[in-house]
């Protein structure tokens, strides 16, 4: 259809007035309320629209400038984003939030009020998903060409709920009242096929191609939530695909008194878009899992090829002018789907196809554990992706070749490359896949990827001299400084000038103000603010009223063995029984731990129970709470995170060293004055170069300390038998002094410890509690602490997302800045 009017005709003004228009405008002509009627949900929504309008004239130029300069552009596939909230975050990079809130005020609406309405959006489950966010966010304050594909789940992970201290999953409807700022377009859509069979056929000028025929089919339809940059008019879209049924209702059947048959394709397909990561311990679940991951890759690829035939009608330059980006292996049948695109849609020859795929993808890995390193059953993937599963095959076979060729008699070498395993039952692995189809590997600390290389990926290593590199982690400073901690962000603009919020580099010219002990005291005084405003909202969420003025210690993060929130507890049950004995420890604390534990991790599930047993019993023992308090955060999301993280004292990123990829979390906390306790670990290696030893409290087995002592043999009960100390707090949680009514309520976690400890808890317990000797002994002198926190926030400038970015763009990428 052609219009014959130039849209968007001028943009919206971002001043006052004109903004308290739209608001009153929306609310009558969207909402259709009046000043009697209209509720909060009708004024959050009013507000939204008023900001996706001004959003929606920079989105619509910045489209189109990108299109017409015909820049290489940047496809992010990752099953996971967590955004955080998106009505704040658009009127700060809109630059006009003041604005907003004085317009607001004028017709009696609090701004921060509505803010709290809004429920994050539930589309990531922890760092994988809210790095993707951070990701697009400074793709397009350095105004770079991109999108970002994912999925629009219903109902996202889940909410947790705390119930006799144990996590309760219950569906999280953050989709309610529908979306605040994203559009729907139903119009964009595409069809995505599972099943079926492939066939050989011979086209009309004798080439021999297979066709994929009898299939089930989906449909993906597009929602698109604006990603805005920083005060730069460019405004970026994250995609996120909707599963909806070929035929959504069988009228016959309905009328033939199948009511249920009637809608049975509809529910069918609509499963594959209602959760993120549905528990896969069973085989619906891991069907399910599969069905997912290839859904979302096919419908954004489609859409990209679709996009770039539209700009440049040949897919021969499609490699010169697109890159994707697999977070992780969960987009990893994104190779052979475009592999079948080319050869199957397309008619490419096959060495022709591969090299526009290989040349078309980078590939970061977020993890050395084994059990997260994807592989799918190979008969799955025959049932549901017969086509997909024979290009694996052939790229397999290929491969093979040419190892043989290199490596002739080395059949080991052979195996440990294979993407294809050997044997009666096999499987295909999926980082293999990413490793062999892109051009770039990353690993995202400087440790995890030589780890990559040494450890998981050696033999690959060699036989892509060159393909492996590393792009250390970071986050963005518009949320985690600028949006969440204000006050902070006021002290680091008079000291480093406006611009620190694009260039974190310049927040080192706060060390010149070190000395001066009016600088300490302001610090001092928003660290207060903000662990009052924690105190709070906690207290509005949950009942529970924190303790104020005292060291807040703060573990916030997915619940997981090697991340170690058991270490931390036994610290706690320690310190409380030494209280209970008469030590009256010089410096009071609070122990804040926050996160979900996967629906069907038991092991992660019983330690979410044991630090709420432990809360229960610590918090009842009045002599004990005036020194100790201890309280599990339920339901940690973003913006409990914006909440927690400028409170936060003590920051405990102490996963066992070798096991955590970067982290993000230690990076925000970092950022806002919390000094860190950790091991030698993912980015905390680098943190602790970048602030300084003197400004870490270290402790633990290195990375290369703990391969060792698993080589030897490691005997946790050795060193059980041996601390007295560890000895009486794994003995109290075994007798059942924190679960009286089950005694051996948590007896599986302190055997798994004595025989099995696959993370070091044990080997670890002393050198962290001596470390926590180092923290008290440091927050006796609030000035020498405020000091070193300072610091922390000075020096943090490389792990702002843009640099990261920067990196990603210049050395994988290949795309411009601007």
């Amino acid at each position: 259809m052609k219009i014959r009017a130039q849209i968007p005709s001028a943009p919206l003004p971002l001043d006052r007035a004109s903004f308290r228009e739209s608001v009153i405008h929306h609310l009558a002509h969207t909402r259709v309320r009046d000043q009697y009627r209209a509720t909060a949900i009708d004024v959050l929504y009013a507000v939204g629209r008023a900001v996706r309008d001004r959003l929606a004239d920079r989105w619509l130029e910045c489209t189109k400038r990108q299109w017409d300069a015909g820049h290489k552009r940047v496809y992010y596939l990752s099953m996971e984003y967590l955004p955080g909230r998106l009505l704040r975050d658009a009127l700060f990079n809109l630059g006009m939030l003041e604005e907003a809130r004085a317009a607001l005020v004028e017709i009696g609406i609090d701004l921060d009020e509505l803010f709290e309405l809004e429920p994050d959006p539930g589309l990531g489950n922890g760092g994988l998903g809210r790095l993707a966010s951070c990701f697009l966010e400074s793709m397009a304050t350095l105004g770079i060409a991109g999108t970002g594909y994912g999925i629009r789940y219903d109902y996202g992970i889940f909410k947790q709920r705390i119930e006799n201290g144990q996590q309760v999953e219950e569906p999280d409807s953050w989709l309610a009242h529908g979306p605040l700022l994203g559009v729907h377009r139903s119009e964009t859509h595409y069809r995505v096929r599972f099943g079926g069979r492939v066939e050989a056929r011979i086209d009309g000028d004798g080439r021999l191609y297979y066709a994929w025929v009898d299939t089930q089919d989906v449909i993906a339809e597009a929602h698109d939530i604006p990603v805005p940059g920083y005060t730069n008019d460019v405004v970026l879209t994250l995609r996120l695909w909707w599963a909806r049924p070929v035929v959504a209702f069988d009228l016959a059947r309905f009328n033939a008194g199948d009511h249920n048959g009637s809608v049975a394709e509809r529910n069918m397909a609509e499963h594959l878009t209602r959760v993120l990561y549905p528990n896969d311990t069973g085989p619906a679940g891991k069907e399910l899992r599969l069905r997912q991951e290839y859904f979302f890759v096919s419908a954004s690829l489609q859409d990209a090829i679709q996009r770039h035939l539209a700009r440049w009608g040949t897919l021969d330059n499609f490699a010169e002018h697109n890159v994707f980006q697999l977070n992780d292996t969960h987009p990893a049948l994104a190779i052979p789907e475009m592999m079948r695109i080319l050869l199957d849609e397309h008619r490419f020859s096959w060495e022709r196809a591969w090299e526009l795929t290989t040349r078309s993808f980078a590939y970061t890995n977020h993890t050395l554990l084994p059990e997260a390193l994807e592989v799918w059953p190979v008969h799955m993937l025959d049932r549901f992706l017969p086509r997909q599963l024979d290009i694996i095959r052939e790229i397999d076979r290929r491969l093979g070749i040419e190892v043989a060729t290199r490596h002739p008699n080395d059949a080991q070498r052979l195996e440990r490359m294979a993407i294809v395993e050997r044997g009666p039952q096999p499987n295909v692995r999926m980082a293999h896949l990413c490793v062999v189809g892109s051009f770039s590997v990353n690993g995202v600390s400087a440790l995890h990827s030589r780890l990559l290389r040494e450890r998981l990926f050696p033999e690959y290593d060699a036989f892509f001299p060159g393909r492996f590199c590393n792009h250390t982690n970071g986050v963005t400073p518009r949320r985690w400084i600028g949006q969440c901690n204000p006050a902070l962000a006021q002290i680091l603009t008079e000291v480093a000038g406006p611009e620190w919020i694009k260039d974190l580099s310049r927040v080192r010219a706060l060390e010149a103000h070190l000395g001066d002990r009016s600088m300490l005291e302001r610090l001092f005084h928003v660290k207060q603010v903000n662990k009052r405003r924690l105190v709070r909202v906690i207290e509005r969420e949950t009942g529970v009223r924190l303790p104020e003025d005292r060291l807040l210690d703060v573990q916030v993060k997915r619940i997981h063995e090697y991340k170690r929130q058991l270490l931390n507890v036994l610290h706690v049950i320690d310190r409380y029984l030494r209280i209970r004995d008469g030590w009256v420890p010089r410096v009071p604390r609070t122990v804040l731990i926050g996160g979900k534990a996967a629906s069907a991790y038991e092991a992660a599930k019983r330690i979410i129970h044991l630090a709420n047993a432990v809360a229960q019993v610590v918090n009842a023992d009045p002599k004990v709470r005036e020194h100790l308090f201890v309280f599990f955060v339920p339901d940690y999301r973003v913006s409990l995170a914006e909440v927690i993280i400028p409170a936060a004292d003590l920051s405990e990123q102490i996963s066992t060293a070798g096991f955590e990829a970067s982290g993000t979390g230690n990076m925000k906390l970092a950022m806002n004055g919390a000094l860190t306790i950790g091991t030698l670990d993912g980015a905390n290696i680098e943190i602790r170069e970048a602030v300084g030893a003197e400004n870490f409290f270290l402790f633990g087995l290195t990375a290369e300390e703990v391969a060792a002592w698993w080589a030897r043999g490691y005997a946790p009960r050795d060193i059980y038998e041996s601390n007295e100390r560890l000895k009486r707090v794994l003995d109290a949680i075994a007798s059942g002094l924190f679960s009286p009514e089950e005694p051996g309520c948590f007896r599986p976690l302190v055997e798994s410890l004595l025989w099995h400890d696959r993370y070091f808890v044990l080997a670890d317990f002393s050198a962290y509690v001596q470390a926590q000797e180092q923290v008290d002994e440091l927050y006796l002198d609030p000035w020498e602490w405020t000091r070193r926190a300072a610091l922390n926030i000075a020096r943090m400038g490389r792990f702002s997302s843009d640099e990261t970015i920067r990196g990603y763009a210049r050395e994988t990428w290949g795309v411009p800045i601007s």
